[in-house]
């Protein structure tokens, strides 16, 4: 019965800025997983740097600094990007996502470029007339397409040979000016010979390496535009956040920018307008559409003292809204940040790939070399030898490695933020892949969270001196309530009559005289003096702790509401000369009254349980109500273990135990709570799911979990487990590609099976297959798993 207090203390410090500073920076420039590599190693140079994550979907780098304090400067950071060879600038943490989009022609004019002098190249080999052009023609237009619009490889390669690292850039500029190169040799040494450079000359590969060049900014192009589409829900949620506000003051309603707006404003939203900044309802009535924030498609209805959430949709209705949170503090802003986090983050299988792209580059090069030294050996001519290195130069570049994993991430996290599921960072993305144990809170998660009164049923015979005795037990245990915010008091208070907002002159709840003395006890309930006698209102754990004696009547009507799937409360009263406190003597407390509360089911918390049995997933229920109680909501929802009369603080505990049975396998146990008085739990868990309800939580559920379920519809676990193991399916698919790629296409490049041309086209295929497939994510849509 008593509101919870250890959540207060968890409150606080969750939201408390993180101990070590970080800053965002943009990063362009880079082109496979080997430059992020060598961005993230610039970026630990740099004096105070302890971490660096460098995301190469997003091009953006997170770069954290120690813990004394110590800040970061930004210069010095920006200055270590760009002696590594690339562009950098820092960027706010809440500052909207860089919309910075290149011109049509800057990106797609090289393309074309390329394409007119390749296609002339290209075309008379379609019908077997290798000599159509003479080699002058050739040259003119393949030399261009090498030295102009290859510059940028050149450009990249060189800083990153001085800085003694490998990356695409290299390759390609390697592969396509050895074909260059071949093809002036071939030219000059049939000159010299007498020949003529027209038709009948020496075999050339001019166009090998003008179309490859052309295929990689093709490839380039496309895998830009696919990488934009991956950004969409952040770009989508950012587009929330109006720019002008009407505030209303003493000169009436003005237009001013929403960064002008203070905590305590009061704003005038009209009908179709974005909620500029979280507050409540000051006066009006409407509906507001939330979908974007929480995925539930209908809107909802908002009247006066009501919650609004920045960036949801006004209705039909005018509405006055007074701010609670600006800036950084509101729920949007803390939406799109865990979105930006997770989505820079890295799987921890990302780590792997990153090792071995360390290595990459250098590796292709020896293989490079050997397969030329390899044809030399077996006699073939210098030219075939050079051709077959030139091959395999361009088929390895690792850019479907550096994409493989982050563009999965990105569209998986971005899919589930748009049905209202925030996934903190790739670690939970990671664990809740593999879950197979869900642990649900009852109240609030299973249940709607608003109990409400019964029965109360006295003991006839103890309140014999009383007309009323239903009403004198409920209006004791009122005043017990008054003040309190818990739902249990909530329920007692309104059946009663009373209101549950308090009175700062009456110091309790308004109409009702607070009990004096009142004080809560964690875990067992709340006590207090009422009529010149002490009172204690709580569970039926705490009266057998206090070995209250109990009617027959009494026990039997709470075993008939505890069967029924009531939570039972009882109201005791000490008895002149009782011990105060656990343990009194027996007969020092008697129970004067039963409360029973019923709390309605969610409609969807069945069909989510049986979800998760078809997905294979064992569940459970940890509550702190009776075993009857329990047991019957259990039974309701067909889940099959059940653990009761559990205290808040040692929910943590039974989560552990459930990480490993009697055999000693251990399970991947993901709990279900609703961010407050379940935070011990959620963090004990591998998967913490903190579900925001509709009476509030949401702020604290940000913090405390791995998994944010922005509404409260059971369904969404299901849901959450689901774009879970999708994710990570289209990760290990993006790989198996990736890596399955070279270890085909190199020994047929090398074996002669691909031309350095088709070798070209191949690996820009795969860098832009590789972010198509992840971006079939966002096809996702969580009502599917109903």
């Amino acid at each position: 019965m008593a509101s919870p207090t250890l959540m207060s203390a968890t409150t606080d410090s969750s939201l408390s800025p993180p101990s070590q500073p970080s800053l965002q920076l943009a990063v362009r420039g880079m082109t496979c997983a080997a430059c992020v590599a060598r961005v993230e190693r610039a970026l630990r140079k740099v004096p105070g740097v302890t971490q660096a994550q460098v995301n190469f979907a997003t091009e953006t780098a997170s770069v954290s600094g120690g813990a004394s304090g110590a800040t970061l400067d930004p210069a010095l950071l920006v200055s270590a990007v760009e002696q590594a060879g690339y562009e950098a600038q820092l960027q706010q943490a809440d500052a909207p996502l860089s919309d910075d989009t290149p011109s049509w022609w800057s990106v797609w004019g090289r393309v074309l470029l390329g394409a007119a002098a390749s296609l002339p190249l290209v075309l008379p080999m379609l019908w077997g007339a290798h000599h159509f052009w003479p080699a002058w023609v050739q040259f003119a237009l393949a030399t261009p397409v090498q030295f102009g619009l290859g510059a940028r490889f050149y450009a990249a390669g060189w800083a990153a040979l001085k800085d003694r690292s490998g990356n695409m850039d290299q390759l390609v500029a390697l592969g396509t000016t050895a074909a260059w190169g071949l093809s002036c040799w071939l030219w000059w040494q049939h000159t010299q010979g007498g020949g003529h450079a027209a038709h009948g000359g020496p075999d050339l590969y001019f166009e090998s390496a003008a179309v490859v060049i052309t295929l990689v900014l093709l490839g380039k192009a496309l895998e830009a535009r696919a990488k934009r589409q991956t950004t969409a829900a952040i770009r989508a949620l950012q587009a929330l956040r109006p720019e002008t506000v009407h505030r209303l003051g003493p000169q009436g309603e003005v237009e001013v920018p929403v960064s002008q707006v203070l905590v305590g404003d009061v704003l005038v939203v009209r009908p179709g307008e974005h909620i500029p900044t979280d507050g409540v309802v000051a006066q009006g009535r409407s509906h507001v559409d939330e979908a974007m924030l929480t995925g539930e498609p209908l809107p909802v209805g908002k009247s006066e003292g009501d919650r609004l959430t920045g960036g949801a949709v006004n209705g039909e209705g005018l509405l006055h809204l007074r701010v609670t949170a600006v800036g950084g503090q509101t729920m949007l802003a803390q939406i799109i940040r865990r979105v930006v986090e997770a989505q820079a983050g890295k799987a921890p299988i990302q780590k792997v790939v990153d090792k071995v792209s360390a290595v990459f580059v250098p590796t292709v090069l020896v293989l490079a070399l050997l397969t030329g030294l390899g044809w030399a050996w077996s006699g073939a001519s210098m030219e075939t030898a050079l051709v077959r290195m030139v091959a395999v130069l361009v088929i390895a570049c690792p850019c479907a490695l550096g994409l493989a994993t982050p563009a999965a991430i990105m569209a998986g996290t971005g899919a589930a933020a748009r049905q209202g599921i925030l996934i903190k960072d790739p670690e939970a993305l990671e664990a809740a892949h593999r879950v197979s144990v869900v642990a649900f809170d009852k109240t609030g998660t299973l249940t709607e969270g608003r109990p409400h009164l019964t029965l109360c049923e006295p003991d006839a015979a103890a309140w014999s001196g009383e007309v009323d005795p239903a009403q004198a037990a409920l209006h004791v245990a009122a005043r017990l309530q008054a003040g309190s915010e818990h739902p249990l008091a909530r329920a007692v208070l309104n059946a009663y009559g009373g209101k549950a907002s308090t009175d700062a002159d009456k110091g309790g709840a308004m109409g009702i005289a607070p009990a004096e003395g009142m004080q809560a006890v964690p875990g067992r309930g709340v006590e207090g003096t009422a009529e010149g006698v002490h009172w204690r209102l709580g569970s039926t754990r705490w009266r057998d702790e206090l070995g209250a004696e109990v009617s027959n009547g009494l026990q039997e009507a709470a075993s008939l509401q505890a069967a029924q799937g009531a939570t039972v409360a009882w109201l005791m009263r000490a008895r002149p000369g009782a011990a105060d406190g656990p343990g009194a003597a027996e007969g020092g407390w008697q129970a004067m009254a039963l409360l029973a509360f019923g709390d309605g089911l969610k409609p969807s918390a069945r069909q989510a349980v049986q979800a998760l049995h078809d997905l294979g997933v064992r569940t459970v229920m940890i509550s702190g109500d009776n075993r009857h109680a329990a047991q019957a909501i259990a039974e309701a929802l067909g889940i099959g273990e059940v653990v009761a009369e559990v205290l808040p603080g040692d929910k943590a505990d039974h989560v552990r135990r459930l990480q490993r049975d009697a055999q000693g396998q251990r399970h991947i146990v993901a709990m279900v709570g609703d961010g407050l008085n379940d935070a011990p739990a959620l963090a004990a868990a591998d998967v913490g799911m903190a579900m925001a309800n509709v009476d509030g939580g949401t702020d604290v559920a940000l913090q405390a979990a791995g998994i944010t379920l922005m509404r409260g519809d059971p369904l969404l676990v299901p849901a959450a487990l689901d774009i879970s193991r999708r994710t990570s399916r289209k990760i290990w698919q993006n790989l198996i590609w990736a890596f399955g790629y070279n270890v085909v296409g190199m020994p047929l490049a090398a074996f002669g099976g691909l031309s350095p041309m088709l070798a070209g086209g191949a690996m820009a295929l795969s860098s832009v297959s590789v972010v198509s497939n992840a971006l079939l994510l966002a096809r996702w849509r969580s009502a599917r798993i109903a």
